[in-house]
């Protein structure tokens, strides 16, 4: 019973993920990892997508680089849900893309519920055959209406 219950659990949150159907197949698995990581606290595929160089410029405005956007992914009690993506933003050229929009992020931290309507960017960088997040930067969005 707890099998079928993680089965439909995942399911539920496969079809809750971003879709990247015009992406060129190799960024859009990539992509489709690295939003399945964060979900599922996943700290090896987190450290194979993020790029050793990488910055994320979050919501606070503060500076966090690899180490720390895995540590917060991975702590004890941190969850973030699955999650969609509106207002989608894709650019791609041959060794580089952009891929962001808005999501409605919510999970538990701190043993506390959060929920904020951010508005994102990842940059890409193809980088020895190999996709990577290189930066993101991330906003407060206004609340949908």
């Amino acid at each position: 019973m707890l099998s079928l219950l993680l089965a439909a659990a995942l399911v539920t949150a496969d079809a809750e993920m971003p879709r990247y159907p015009d992406l060129p197949p190799d960024l859009a698995a990539a992509a489709l990892a690295f939003d399945k990581a964060q979900v599922t606290a996943n700290g090896a595929t987190l450290r194979d997508v993020l790029a050793d160089d990488y910055l994320l410029v979050n919501s606070r405005g503060e500076h966090e680089n690899k180490a720390d956007f895995i540590r917060d992914y991975t702590a004890p009690g941190f969850t973030f849900a699955p999650f969609a993506i509106e207002q989608q933003v894709i650019r791609v050229w041959a060794d580089g893309a952009v891929l962001g929009g808005v999501a409605n992020a919510h999970g538990m931290s701190d043993g506390k519920p959060y929920a904020v309507r951010l508005r994102f960017t990842d940059v890409w960088a193809k980088r020895h055959g190999k996709w990577q997040v290189i930066f993101t930067d991330a906003s407060r969005a206004p609340t949908a209406t």
